[in-house]
């Protein structure tokens, strides 16, 4: 950790950084960014979301790949943070996603807390991992790689 204090994203900020809007936007908030070392996404899961409908009539289950992302617009959000991106219509692009492993269904009612650091980082590719827990079980863990497109 910094010597700097943490900052966070409520969702005004979060929206000002990624151009993600409902029913694609996957973080309520984002915690502890430590920089753009390191930060904590929290996403509360509600049976209201349309993915739900179809997947699973009568036993919801948030899909795998929603999870993966969420992790990823947080890295997004905790770059956007570090580099004071807000308003500068900053875009991210999946390039590569390895090593996803599913441990838990993840269903309404649930708060899920994702832990996002970064591998590799500057410039335009980035490498994240990511850890998404629901009451400190392990939800889903992958390695994600992004490119950052920051308007100049």
């Amino acid at each position: 950790m910094t010597d700097t204090p943490l900052k966070s994203a409520d969702i005004q900020l979060i929206q000002r950084i990624i151009p993600h809007r409902y029913p694609f936007l996957l973080v309520d908030r984002v915690e502890g960014i430590d920089g753009h070392a390191s930060a904590t996404g929290i996403k509360n899961v509600t049976f209201n979301e349309p993915h739900f409908q179809g997947h699973f009539p009568g036993a919801p289950i948030m899909p795998g790949v929603t999870i993966v992302e969420a992790m990823a617009q947080t890295a997004a959000v905790m770059v956007g943070v570090a580099l004071d991106l807000a308003d500068r219509n900053f875009l991210v692009y999946f390039m590569a996603i390895d090593s996803a492993k599913f441990r838990r269904k993840v269903v309404p009612g649930d708060v899920l807390r994702m832990q996002v650091t970064t591998k590799r980082g500057g410039g335009k590719v980035w490498k994240f991992h990511g850890r998404a827990e629901v009451d400190g079980e392990l939800a889903c863990e992958a390695e994600f790689t992004a490119m950052m497109d920051v308007p100049a």
